[in-house]
């Protein structure tokens, strides 16, 4: 059975099925999920193809100039039935089900939610989770587990989807968040496996074993969104629909006043120096909308407070700016004091991070139109395409290092050495040859205004012209003049100046016809490569 794939046409997620290029260093440029890997200098990415999905661990290094090079890619694919990002994930009004959420968990490896096809074909049938603990066939596990039978008389078997993992390595336990089926611990600090399945009972403040002879009720039994554990405590933190609640020692209670029983939190993050929990209310509006809010408590508050959204001159905002703009949460990274806050909208329309710091989110910018920009992206440099970011993560990069990586809904992975002040784009890439043995235009046709990719690697450092000559081999544009260049096991391309768009020196649109483009390095080695041009108008 051929997979599908999600492919966003005009704001709204479409399905489409074909055929994909063989990769050289991940799945897909459709990745829905980085996260980093339990060792320093690599990260996963898992990504969807338009015939497979699957994952990618990727070894990264920081070259001369400070960009993130990749040293070596090894992909592991998923079986053609099941795969981790439910086929909504992009139009679901509701906040839980738009994002992919995973985590490293020790010997099970990168985890992340099993969706299966339903009777239509769709991957919106909760199935359990994927353990991928190599980058080989044999290191991908399928564990199933059914909708308890206490809630088999559930409109959608969707609100058991998994929203939320927290890890604990000295007892060696996942536990899994699960919406209206509660909660999933998953222990194998033994050679057998066992799984347990709780609900939370908010009348009697108690974790309740969901047997199958158990009377759910939403009034007393509310969905678990999310689940955290707190790395100084142990103590489980669990985000549901009658707010935050913790699970330790002391047994099960509320965290929170100010989200108490009327919020319905769906997403909680921890994480930063001094350590900071972030939450995510969302209410049910219509169906075109969701309702929500940020709040943040750091280790010695006593309660959450929503986050401030301050302009370029710090003054706090008196209009809920995450409300006003329909945001949804698709993953938080912390970077010592910082929380990048990756978000996007219904529809996918409009995507990017907040950087929250200890006053608030402040603006980087204010645009034409006199507005504020709260929103890193594609203007900001984290991409170098206008895509969707679709989770964030930190991650060990170098011994005394983090890095920040993003991933996108169509241009591969950015990776930040330098917490998001110059990023690196690592993409799906045919193999090129070393020292400009093979030249690569991406795509080889274009319109004047459009990019083509001028792509090559060289073995060590360089200093890169770039010329474009006519058929007759008028030179007729220079790109770039002895531009330093990383050497790269996959590519030393800089997608931000490294195009042609099809016009020559003095600005004026190229006729229709073939050009060619020459890579020149100081070491002596030359590559060509060509581009067709349809032509166009200034």
């Amino acid at each position: 059975m051929m997979k599908r794939s999600l492919v966003k046409i005009a704001g709204a997620v479409a399905l489409s099925a074909g055929m994909s290029m063989a990769a050289e260093t991940l799945i897909s440029n459709y990745a829905l999920n980085v996260s980093e890997s339990g060792s320093t200098g690599s990260l996963w990415v898992f990504s969807r193809g338009d015939t497979y999905s699957g994952a990618t661990l990727l070894e990264l290094s920081v070259g001369s100039t400070g960009n993130v090079q990749v040293n070596k890619s090894s992909q592991v694919q998923t079986s053609d039935s099941v795969t981790a990002v439910q086929d909504g994930v992009f139009s679901d009004v509701l906040a839980e089900h738009r994002r992919t959420p995973s985590v490293y968990a020790g010997k099970l490896g990168y985890v992340l939610p099993m969706f299966k096809m339903d009777d239509e074909g769709n991957f919106l049938q909760p199935g359990g989770f994927l353990s991928i603990r190599g980058a080989s066939d044999d290191d991908v596990y399928e564990m199933p587990f059914d909708v308890p039978e206490a809630l088999g008389d559930l409109d959608s078997t969707m609100i058991t989807a998994v929203g939320g993992f927290a890890y604990d390595s000295s007892a060696r336990q996942i536990w899994m968040a699960r919406g209206a089926a509660g909660l999933r611990l998953h222990d194998f600090s033994s050679s057998k496996a066992k799984a347990t399945d709780f609900v939370l009972n908010a009348t009697t403040s108690t974790l309740d074993s969901l047997k199958s002879r158990y009377k759910w009720n939403e009034k007393e039994n509310p969905f678990v969104y999310d689940v955290k554990r707190h790395p100084e405590t142990g103590d489980l933190w669990l985000a549901t629909g009658k707010g935050v609640w913790t699970y330790g020692k002391d047994g099960l209670k509320k965290v929170s006043e100010v989200l108490g029983s009327d919020a319905r939190v769906t997403g909680l993050w921890m994480g930063g120096d001094p350590l900071q929990v972030i939450a995510e209310t969302s209410a049910k509006g219509n169906e075109s909308s969701v309702h929500g809010a940020l709040y943040r408590m750091f280790d010695g508050d006593k309660d959450f407070a929503k986050v401030d959204f301050l302009d370029t001159a710090e003054n706090a905002q008196k209009k809920d700016v995450y409300d006003d703009g329909d945001y949804t949460v698709s993953g938080v990274a912390f970077i010592g004091g910082t929380a990048y806050v990756a978000v996007g909208t219904s529809g996918a329309s409009v995507s990017g991070y907040f950087k929250l710091e200890k006053k608030g989110i402040r603006a980087w910018d204010v645009n034409d139109d006199g507005k504020f920009q709260w929103l890193y992206g594609y203007e900001t440099g984290a991409t170098d395409r206008d895509v969707i970011i679709t989770s964030i993560c930190s991650f060990p990069l170098e011994k005394n290092r983090t890095g920040l990586a993003i991933s996108t809904y169509g241009n591969g992975i950015s990776v930040s050495a330098d917490s998001g002040a110059t990023w690196s784009t690592i993409l799906n890439r045919h193999k090129l040859g070393s020292n400009l043995g093979s030249v690569r235009m991406v795509p080889s046709v274009i319109t004047a205004g459009d990019q083509a990719l001028v792509s090559y690697k060289v073995g060590k450092d360089s200093k890169i012209t770039i010329d474009v000559f006519s058929y007759d081999m008028r030179k007729i544009r220079t790109i770039v003049k002895r531009a330093h260049r990383d050497a790269d096991a996959s590519r030393s391309t800089n997608p931000k100046v490294d195009f042609w768009d099809g016009y020559d020196e003095y600005g004026r649109a190229c006729s229709m016809g073939v050009y060619y483009v020459r890579v020149k390095d100081n070491h002596g080695h030359v590559g060509w490569g060509k581009v067709m041009t349809l032509g166009g108008h200034k």
